[in-house]
């Protein structure tokens, strides 16, 4: 049974207005820890007119969390380490570094557990996974799967989400810790597999803050930074967007100079625009004196 969160105390008499608002945003910010625990522990259902495959939370798709890595390079450890976001949330991870392969898995994920209450164990057909990453089904595609999977499961995220005012619009992870898969169930006698995502996901998708990716086209991808560019594009509908090169080199983890990262933007940007996704580029100098890429995104791109 869930915990009952206690009401709070009136506000005294004679208190200014001043300390009426100040008092509410605080009493706000509390209930928001207090409902934090009780929303962890019970399943909801995500409801997205139109859901698909390759659904995701906005403020994850522009943060680091998910980011190409070189091939060769070995992983980093994050321990409670705040990525890269967007000014109006703050994410901190602790966990094995995450690729777009990774990501792949996640969005697959988010999408089964759709056909339940989120939070619940959900049956996972491996192969029917596998195929949707276009991957093929051997012995080494599951035991890779396994290995990302196990390394989500123990994956810790902190989410604080703000609203314009800079009162807390959600947090996630503070009193309660979520990880990026809540746990998994391997049956190896039984080759039986089963899944469960943290019931907080779904407040994530909240105030239509999501972005579609086109699966067709991801699945047709093969650079990791395109990969990265096109969920990045997704999160805005604006045809012009407009992003620092150090913004970009930040959100994808790159940490080589900025020439190697100008040249392996270009290549990613010229994989977008043969699948359609974007119609055009251009590097250039923003008002303030700093490289930035400015891309048109294609209209038909949704």
């Amino acid at each position: 049974m869930s915990e009952k969160i206690e009401p709070l105390p009136l506000i005294p008499r004679g208190t200014s207005l001043d300390e009426k608002l100040s008092i509410a945003k605080r009493r706000g910010e509390k209930r928001t820890l207090e409902q934090e625990k009780v929303t962890a522990e019970t399943p909801r259902q995500l409801f997205l007119p139109g859901f698909e495959i390759g659904t995701m939370p906005n403020h994850i798709n522009r943060s680091s969390l998910f980011a190409p890595i070189a091939r060769g390079s070995k992983r980093k450890y994050h321990n409670d380490v705040e990525l890269f976001s967007r000014s109006d949330c703050i994410i901190k991870y602790t966990g094995e570094q995450l690729d777009e392969a990774d990501c792949d898995i996640f969005m697959t994920l988010i999408y089964f557990a759709c056909s339940q209450p989120i939070g619940e164990f959900v049956l996972l057909n491996r192969a029917e996974l596998l195929r949707e990453l276009d991957r093929n089904t051997g012995r080494g595609d599951y035991m890779w799967l396994h290995r990302r999977i196990k390394s989500m499961r123990a994956g810790i995220l902190y989410i604080e989400a703000r609203k314009n005012d800079g009162s807390i619009r959600y947090t996630i992870g503070s009193e309660t810790a979520m990880n990026v898969i809540a746990d998994f169930i391997y049956d190896e006698s039984h080759e039986a597999y089963a899944f469960k995502l943290d019931p907080r996901i779904v407040i994530m998708f909240g105030n239509r803050e999501y972005s579609r990716i086109d699966w067709e086209k991801r699945t047709q991808i093969r650079n990791d930074m395109a990969k990265r560019l096109q969920r990045l594009v997704a999160t805005s509908s604006n045809q012009e967007q407009r992003y620092s090169l150090d913004s970009l080199k930040k959100m994808m983890n790159y940490y080589s100079p900025t020439r190697k990262f100008r040249e392996a933007l270009l290549l990613a940007c010229d994989e977008l625009i043969s699948l359609d996704i974007i119609a055009k580029i251009k590097i250039d100098v923003s008002s303030k004196g700093k490289p930035q890429l400015i891309l048109w995104r294609n209209p038909v791109d949704k």
